[in-house]
């Protein structure tokens, strides 16, 4: 099997202060190049998507807590851990506090967007319209803890337009062996290298464009709902399981919402 020739780019774009209830589509308009190209990535991050719909909350009504608390569908106390931090599960992703955020807030904290792949396929479908593309993917990025190691990084918490995973099973390796279980999580690859440029602080680029991605297999239209979940196991049939399943978590209000439907 061949390498890749092709060397990816990765370029980050300057918006305007998003505020509540700014028009999303238009920040697009105003922010992204005229010559929007085709066969590209488009890294939104999930924060100013939240802000545009009005997911924030004043934080002297509700703390963080108790928000995180109806947000997440799994969560472990502060008091559980030496640092302090509210560690949970949503969505598959484990991450601190829901995704709640303060910074770049203006004051207010800031949620994850309502339907994080709605935001994703309806963002893709801007873009195709707008830009008269055919071939052009959307991420809808943010930061996750990761066991074992310190600071944050970037991980897909939707995607629309290309195949998120890549499996390598029953090809051979450098010497031949048939690989067995070998698959690439390709959207969160791309998510944690446009996280890296886009910044955590005050860059004020909270989209990035990605191209010359020879390994991404996009698709003219919005994931199947398995295609969707695709990156996501059940956290008590993975190989952390015996991990995960030896803590008390805290069932969040946003899973028993789900398991109501």
């Amino acid at each position: 099997m061949r390498g890749y020739n092709a060397t990816m780019q990765i370029t980050p774009y300057h918006t305007k202060k998003v505020l509540p209830k700014d028009d999303l589509f238009q920040i697009l308009s105003e922010s992204l190049p005229k010559d929007l190209p085709d066969k590209s990535v488009i890294a939104v991050s999930s924060k100013i998507i939240a802000i545009c719909e009005g997911r924030v909350a004043d934080p002297s009504k509700k703390s963080r807590d108790e928000i995180a608390k109806e947000e997440a569908d799994w969560y472990l106390p502060r008091e559980s851990n030496p640092f302090d931090v509210m560690v949970t599960i949503k969505n598959n992703v484990m991450v601190a506090s829901a995704g709640i955020d303060q910074s770049n807030g203006n004051g207010q904290l800031v949620l994850w967007p309502k339907d994080v792949q709605k935001s994703a396929n309806d963002i893709r479908e801007f873009l195709i319209l707008r830009w008269h593309l055919k071939n052009i993917g959307v991420i809808v990025t943010d930061s996750k803890l990761s066991p074992l190691r310190w600071g944050v990084t970037g991980v897909a918490l939707s995607h629309s337009g290309f195949l998120a995973i890549r499996s390598y099973i029953g090809k051979p390796d450098v010497f031949g062996r048939p690989l067995k279980v070998e698959t690439v999580n390709d959207a969160d690859t791309l998510a944690a290298a446009a996280v890296g440029v886009m910044g955590e602080g005050s860059e004020q680029t909270p989209l990035a464009i990605i191209t010359d991605i020879p390994f991404i297999h996009f698709v003219e239209r919005n994931p199947t709902e398995k295609e969707s979940l695709g990156s996501m196991i059940d956290m008590h049939h993975e190989v952390f399981s015996p991990i995960l399943s030896a803590v008390p978590w805290k069932q969040g209000k946003a899973l028993r919402v789900k398991g109501s439907r």
